[in-house]
């Protein structure tokens, strides 16, 4: 029996959703809490929800009451200017009442650090993951780059530009690498990483089986939908920020948000190592293109996608003289190594 309920911050986002079934199967108890819990019981009445926010101390209290770990899922970074120090006041404000109400861990999702220098939502991301790691209670920071399903942001940019761009200008960024790692590997390492016995405070890289650059990252997800692939114009001087510009014309993504993923492109994102998979004991994770496919599954399960790009998407997959890819998913690892090489 565990010895209370888990307290699961921003379990009405994407990560959120995606890791409560793997709690409940490993037998904890998921205490919700968001910002507007009646509107969160009336969508799913089945959870024990709390009202809650994590800049506001005597309902952190409230929460915590009771619980025995956390998992902190709370990014801020579409609140305006001013993010970054408040992302840093709110997590050591979560770490000091954690530990004032004796809970035993925090498991944290952060962004992998990048080679150059981070972006203001980069960096935000790695200050959060110190302020646990340096509070009271033993804190796991787990670092993703992309993670790729139905409800990411990151997954949303590129799924909109290959599904409507069959010719693009191809900024210097784009050649950028990272690891893309799918949504279902991320909520087995968050609820894996619960139960993970450390000493103390400890952070790990959560990387996907395979480096991409951003061109191939387009390429790939295109082909999987059955589209031809794009023709990309290199144009070495189109800044990140200017990128952003475009970007908020094509996809769906909330522009302030988008432009800070945008511009945190600009150096590679690659995991340091790839222990933490074996330390859990799950070292063959979903390869790029089930992920996608499995993305578009799910997003084909709800409503089309209306207005003048819904209609763009479906000329161009006629042009094309197919939809999305059928062949079957392979779980496993990528027939490329960790370090890209064949």
């Amino acid at each position: 029996m565990r010895p209370g309920p888990i307290l699961l911050t921003g379990a009405t986002g994407f990560v959120g959703r995606a890791v409560r079934p793997g709690l409940e199967a490993a037998g904890w108890r998921v205490r919700g809490m968001s910002r507007s819990a009646n509107r969160a019981r009336r969508r799913w009445p089945e959870l024990d929800w709390v009202e809650a926010d994590v800049d506001d101390e005597a309902s952190l209290r409230a929460a915590f009451d009771g619980c025995a770990a956390a998992l902190y899922l709370v990014h801020g970074m579409s609140e305006g200017p001013g993010f970054r120090r408040r992302e840093r006041a709110a997590a050591e404000r979560f770490a000091r009442l954690a530990a004032e109400a004796g809970l035993s861990k925090i498991v944290y999702l952060g962004g992998v650090a990048p080679a150059g220098r981070a972006s203001p939502h980069l960096a935000s991301r790695l200050d959060v993951g110190e302020r646990l790691r340096s509070g009271p209670v033993p804190a796991l920071e787990l670092r993703a780059s992309m993670i790729v399903g139905h409800g990411s942001l990151s997954w949303l940019i590129v799924r909109d530009l290959a599904a409507r761009l069959p010719v693009m200008v191809l900024p210097r960024w784009l050649e950028s690498r990272t690891q893309p790692v799918a949504i279902d590997d991320v909520a087995t390492a968050l609820v894996r990483a619960v139960d993970l016995p450390l000493e103390g405070s400890a952070w790990f890289d959560l990387p996907g089986p395979r480096i991409l650059s951003g061109r191939e990252i387009l390429e790939l997800t295109a082909r999987e939908m059955g589209l031809h692939r794009p023709l990309m114009l290199e144009v070495p001087l189109l800044t990140p920020r200017l990128s952003s510009l475009w970007i908020r014309f094509v996809t769906r993504a909330d522009w302030a948000v988008a432009r800070e993923v945008v511009i945190g492109l600009t150096s590679d994102l690659i995991a340091s190592d790839d222990r933490f998979w074996r330390l859990v004991e799950h070292p063959d994770r979903m390869r790029f293109d089930e992920a996608v496919r499995k993305a578009l599954a799910a997003e084909r399960s709800e409503a089309s996608i209306g207005g003048a790009w819904g209609t763009v998407e479906r000329v161009l997959a006629r042009v094309s003289g197919g939809g999305p890819s059928t062949r079957p998913a392979t779980r496993g690892r990528s027939p490329h190594n960790d370090d890209g090489s064949t």
